[in-house]
């Protein structure tokens, strides 16, 4: 591979690892925004039950919420932000198994499948994009 192919496959990798992030904190935030704004939504789609009180969804909003936020600073700069990038790669990671284990310990809770299988589809994605051209 030539200096600037090396070059432009480097930078297709970045414009990917940011549309991965990107697509991160928007899953996450509508995520959020839901749990808040119309909590039996996704305990319908994804048959799950609702918590107790609807603080708990409040908290857990917020704290994707701010998640989203960070993904979008790492969007914009992932070599200053590259901790997040780990952060969002681990997290992801420990998430999908978290959820996949739940799913397999819990018969009532196989709404997480999916939920599982995209942690591990954005783990993978910002992995392979970054990872290359740490």
């Amino acid at each position: 591979m030539s200096e600037r192919e090396a070059l432009v496959h480097r930078f297709r990798l970045l414009r990917l690892l940011r549309l991965s992030l990107v697509l991160g904190a928007v899953y996450d935030a509508v995520f959020a925004l839901a749990m808040v704004g119309a909590p039996e939504l996704p305990a319908r789609v994804f048959s799950l039950p609702l918590p107790g009180p609807t603080f708990y969804l409040w908290i857990l909003a917020t704290l994707l919420c701010m998640l989203a936020a960070l993904y979008l600073l790492a969007a914009h700069d992932p070599r200053r932000y590259s901790g997040v990038v780990v952060v969002a790669i681990a997290g992801r990671a420990v998430g999908a198994a978290a959820f996949a284990a739940a799913a397999a310990l819990e018969p009532g809770l196989g709404g997480l499948v999916p939920l599982a299988a995209a942690d591990l589809l954005f783990a993978v994605a910002h992995a392979a994009f970054w990872l290359p051209i740490r």
